[in-house]
């Protein structure tokens, strides 16, 4: 009895910390979706039930595809890089060198900065007039482009910013999976005459897919409620060209002169579903594995 007391002890904490800064908000934004809000209602309670209708107003508006679309490029082709270019750097410095631990260090100066720095540091070198982006197309003859007022070009400043931002936590992890894998297997691959890119594509790589599981779950549940950036850069626009989940959801609750919070919470549940469900098949997959 001791000892089970004593274990629940330990875990007391960690329960409470869950229930308070999880549990609760998650069912405060439920309970949110569902009722009709007003500034009123918001502060001094008393909405009225609303059912799903807050879900539906949200699910007929067009901005919802739109910014659904968007959140699905962004985060989709944020991924992709940020692995391919992580990966392409731990295996880079999986092998020791002189500097390789300075270079390795510098390359997480993007990752430990706030995100309000690393977004305002990329909104002034993409500015349209006087960025260093555009000064430097024009050194070798291109035009300068409108990376941050132009449809064509908004989501794509974002996703620049995200990537670069991104590659970071890919490498340290990859890296850590690399370091991790055991010698042996390298060495029988390179006895029975491998090459290198067989002994990446047959024994790196898949002995390698825990580790890259992880790292895609981890990455894609902290992209698709990325707010900063894309607010910070473009604030969605223009016309909402680069509007995503995260941005429209605070557009609709904290943007215009009449918040519409039941919405706002209904756009918030959806990306918290959509990331639920990349968990749900990430532990499924690991079953199979």
């Amino acid at each position: 009895m001791r000892t089970r007391l004593t274990g629940w002890a330990f875990v007391l904490p960690l329960v409470v910390y869950l229930l308070v800064c999880y549990a609760y908000p998650l069912y405060t934004n439920v309970d949110l979706s569902l009722r009709n809000h007003t500034v009123r209602t918001f502060v001094h309670g008393g909405a009225a039930f609303a059912g799903f209708a807050n879900y539906a107003t949200v699910f007929a508006d067009p901005a919802f595809r739109t910014a659904l679309l968007h959140t699905v490029v962004f985060t989709a082709v944020s991924l992709l890089f940020q692995y391919t270019i992580g990966f392409a750097l731990a295996v880079f410095f999986a092998r020791h060198f002189p500097l390789s631990a300075t270079l390795r260090a510098l390359f997480l100066v993007p990752w430990l900065l706030p995100l309000i720095v690393s977004a305002s540091t990329w909104a002034w070198l993409l500015n349209s007039e006087s960025g260093l982006v555009n000064a430097a197309l024009g050194a070798v003859g291109i035009g300068p482009v409108n990376w941050l007022t132009s449809p064509s070009w908004s989501l794509v400043s974002v996703v620049i910013a995200n990537i670069w931002i991104g590659v970071p936590f890919n490498l340290v992890l990859l890296h850590s999976g690399l370091r991790g894998l055991p010698p042996e297997v390298h060495e029988a691959s390179s006895l029975d005459g491998a090459s290198g890119w067989q002994t990446f594509r047959h024994v790196t790589f898949p002995l390698l897919r825990p580790v890259s599981a992880i790292t895609l779950l981890l990455g894609l549940v902290y992209t698709l409620k990325v707010f900063d950036i894309i607010w910070i850069m473009t604030r969605g626009g223009p016309s909402g060209s680069s509007s995503t989940l995260a941005t429209w959801s605070y557009e609709l609750g904290f943007g215009g002169a009449l918040p519409q919070f039941g919405p706002s919470a209904a756009v918030g549940n959806v990306l918290i579903l959509m990331a639920l469900a990349a968990g749900l098949v990430h532990i499924r997959a690991q079953e199979r594995t």
